[in-house]
């Protein structure tokens, strides 16, 4: 990844947590797909970010290159949405893949069933 393309997507990140803690800091349902989703609670907005992993899954599976672009935009959507419902940023995310880097994945899944 060059660095452009880790800014565009840093700054897309951005971007978009600024819109949904914006929405759902607004509240106004009958305008926001945001605040609409957060009126319905933390179960639904979790649900949908379920259905949207699945969906992902299927296009990985079955999909061209591009409905998979489609649905992991979506996936990332309602991920951003479950972490501002929560007050957890990008920011937070960002620091524990830092923290995970150079890690082996077999090690760090290790330490956490301790």
């Amino acid at each position: 990844m060059t660095q452009e393309q880790d800014g565009a997507i840093g700054d897309a990140l951005t971007l978009l947590e600024a819109v949904v803690r914006s929405r759902l800091a607004a509240g106004d349902a009958g305008t926001s797909y945001v605040a609409s989703l957060a009126a319905k609670g933390r179960g639904k907005i979790a649900q949908k970010l379920g259905e949207e992993a699945t969906e992902t899954v299927i296009a990985a599976l079955t999909e061209d290159d591009a409905a998979l672009t489609g649905e992991a935009a979506d996936l990332v959507f309602h991920l951003t949405v479950v972490l501002a419902e929560r007050g957890i940023g990008w920011d937070a995310v960002a620091a524990e893949l830092a923290r995970r880097h150079g890690i082996s994945g077999h090690a760090e899944k290790a330490a956490r069933a301790q």
